[in-house]
């Protein structure tokens, strides 16, 4: 019978798999080499100087091997308590991802953010695995951690995939071998950030252990094609990808998924091998979600609504995914979820926590004098007392108004100058709060081109007029030092499509305010036609005072900040249009806005 691996190969004969250095050749890849074999780290030890202690006495059992189902062994180091065995079994967190185990990898906060991402030094200790919990101080907390290199990376044998069936197979093997041994109280939980969210909630989507209790994806992904590589159904952010290819290391190959846009520009049954059916999900769920990640923001929203379990919550907060992930309101909020649901503790967890708990920004940092709200206690999301407001486009003032336009008139742009925006603004004459998925009509034409790729922008503008950032996470100069990537500002929502993709508007799946596209096909656009299209944007947040508004920036191409400093696009590289975009609005052209209020 053929293994998992070999049946993806056989259905997608087309996939490249590219060779992976393994760890010792990779320039930039953090190894501290192969040793497996059992040591005590003693309460106070550090990795490093003027890093996290450990809490406690812990065992550190390094590159355990972890047979899976295939034959392939795969590679964890484990972090538990020293009377794990002998005085009492304890629960197991696993954070799985191929980004490394135990302070190895690429990335690492040091070099993926502004001021470490606003961590002080001594607040991680260099054990945690990137984006995951860290055993020094969960450890304390009556914890065993497991840090898994996934198959294909580190020293773990077999070759590297992209989430699916595999994945799912790969984790429910490891959760099967955890739970038996013989420190464990047989409960396991899963947490963490980004690729570690997106692993629990394939593997939730796909398959179920009896032992898995509890999961913790503090902001994934689930649909890789919509929401990363395609959003729109255009190319979306390259140089994130190649950055994320280029931090692989093994002794195998990785399956290329990134360059499967270039054959499958469509969404495809490969593109539906890789999405995350979450409405299948049956176990507990604690999501959090930001409005800072480009990357995730959706999905986890997304997640949290369709979820099948009932015990589900969502915590919205007002910072960057990684600062948020260690700050000790959230670690010791997380502990409260996992001892309720791995240690049978009735500690009131699901009587007393709000099913949502949602932020606002107010960019305050930026020059607002709006205070953000932080985390406030809600019943659902998006909130069952939001009133939306249709607002109609005036190209002849660049305003937004509350009425139908009744001459028309229009504005231009040059598509494929990344500098070129059509701007309209909106000034809210009292205190304001708009929460939840904003949509935008337009009529647009391009007489250069037979598409159009068109993105959508809200920003939040000062009393003056000028648009403000977020800042994501506290750092020590004013937010006019700190550089500008995404990790370290906020800008607001975006939204994106390829006008051809119009025409794949999927009725059933597509309400008034949020709409779907299946981007399995592209109807042409005669140059120089007037065509309606319909974009809704990622969850939007904010909170403003009198005098203070919104900027919709419409243009050709991603107006965020790049992520970081090591994922910096060239300037056109994901703008494939052609031309001059025309903007028509008023009298039968209803180009408009419309936003949920509170």
């Amino acid at each position: 019978m053929p293994t998992t691996t070999e049946q993806l190969k056989a259905q997608f004969p087309d996939l490249i798999w590219t060779k992976l250095p393994t760890p010792e050749e990779h320039p930039k890849y953090f190894y501290y080499g192969f040793a497996p074999g059992k040591s005590l780290l003693p309460k106070g030890h550090t990795r490093f100087p003027g890093r996290l202690a450990f809490a406690s006495d812990v065992v550190f059992d390094r590159d355990v091997s972890i047979p899976l189902r295939d034959g392939i062994n795969i590679y964890a180091d484990i972090f538990r308590p020293v009377h794990g065995e002998d005085e009492g079994k304890v629960p197991a967190i696993i954070p799985w991802s191929p980004y490394g185990k135990t302070g190895t990898g690429v990335m690492q906060y040091e070099n993926m953010a502004p001021f470490r991402v606003g961590l002080r030094e001594d607040q991680t200790s260099g054990y945690e695995k990137f984006e995951g919990p860290d055993p020094a101080d969960w450890v304390n907390r009556g914890y065993a951690i497991i840090n898994v290199d996934a198959r294909g990376v580190g020293n773990s044998g077999g070759n590297a995939v992209f989430w699916g069936q595999q994945e799912a197979e790969d984790i429910y093997d490891t959760i099967d071998w955890v739970s038996k041994q013989p420190w464990c109280n047989g409960s396991i939980g899963m947490c963490g950030n980004s690729w570690l969210a997106i692993s629990q909630v394939n593997f939730a989507s796909r398959l179920e252990h009896p032992a898995l209790k509890a999961l913790a994806p503090w902001e994934g992904r689930t649909d890789v094609y919509r929401d990363t590589l395609a959003r729109g159904g255009r190319r979306h952010n390259p140089s994130l990808h190649q950055f994320l290819m280029a931090g692989f290391a093994g002794p195998n190959f990785v399956e290329n998924m990134p360059t499967m846009l270039n054959k499958r520009p469509f969404f495809d049954e490969y593109w539906a091998s890789k999405y995350i059916h979450t409405e299948k999900i049956n176990v507990p769920l604690y999501i959090t979600g930001s409005y800072s990640s480009q990357l995730h923001s959706r999905s986890s929203f997304h997640t949290f609504r369709t979820a099948k379990t009932p015990q589900k919550w969502l915590r919205v907060h007002p910072f960057h995914e990684w600062y948020d992930l260690y700050r000790p309101e959230s670690v010791d909020d997380l502990q409260r979820y996992f001892d309720h649901f791995l240690k049978g503790i009735d500690n009131g967890w699901t009587r007393d926590t709000p099913k949502v708990r949602l932020s606002l920004l107010g960019f305050e940092t930026g020059g607002s004098s709006a205070k953000t709200v932080s985390e406030r206690p809600e019943n659902e999301y998006p909130l069952a007392r939001q009133v939306l407001k249709t607002f109609f486009l005036d190209a002849s003032t660049k305003r937004i108004e509350a009425q139908p336009i009744g001459e028309e008139a229009s504005v231009s742009h040059i598509s494929n100058d990344n500098k070129s925006t059509s701007d309209f603004t909106l000034t809210f004459h009292e205190h304001t709060e708009i929460a939840g998925y904003v949509k935008v009509r337009l009529w647009v034409s391009c007489k250069d081109h037979d598409d159009l790729d068109i993105a959508v922008h809200i920003r939040k503008i000062s009393r003056t007029g000028k648009p403000l950032d977020h800042l994501n996470y506290p750092c020590p100069v004013p937010i006019e030092e700190v550089p500008s990537f995404n990790t370290s500002k906020c800008l607001g929502p975006q939204g994106f499509l390829r006008a051809s993709h119009a025409v794949t508007k999927v009725a059933e799946r597509s309400t008034d305010q949020e709409i779907f596209y299946q981007h399995d096909r592209r109807e042409p656009i005669k140059p120089g036609s007037i065509v309606k299209v319909e974009i809704t944007l990622w969850p939007m947040g904010m909170v403003f005072d009198a005098g203070e508004g919104i900027m919709l920036r419409i243009g050709g191409h991603d107006m965020i900040y790049p992520e970081t400093d090591k994922i910096i696009q060239s300037p056109l590289e994901d703008n494939e249009n052609v031309g001059v975009h025309t903007i028509h609005a008023g009298g039968q052209y209803d180009s408009s806005l419309v936003l949920p209020f509170i």
